[in-house]
C-alpha cells in the first residue's frame, strides 16, 4: 500500500452502460467522495457512481 492510498482512502467509482467500471478519483474524505458521485449522478444514459473506501490492505469496500 503506498502512502497515498492512505491519504486519499476514498475513491469514487463509475459504472458505464455496458457494466465496466472506472476509478473517477481520489478523496480525502467520505463527504468529498459522496459531494463527487452526487454532482456527477444523473447526468448519462444509465451510468451510475459511488463511494468506496480503500483499506490498509488494499482492498475496496463499497459504501
Amino acid at each position: 500500500m503506498n502512502e497515498g492510498a492512505l491519504v486519499l482512502p476514498w475513491i469514487v467509482i463509475r459504472q458505464d452502460d455496458n457494466g465496466n467500471t472506472y476509478r473517477v478519483g481520489r478523496y480525502a474524505t467520505r463527504a468529498e467522495a459522496e459531494r463527487i458521485a452526487d454532482s456527477l449522478d444523473g447526468h448519462g444514459h444509465g451510468r451510475l457512481y459511488w463511494v468506496e473506501h480503500i483499506e490498509r490492505n488494499g482492498e475496496s469496500t463499497r459504501n
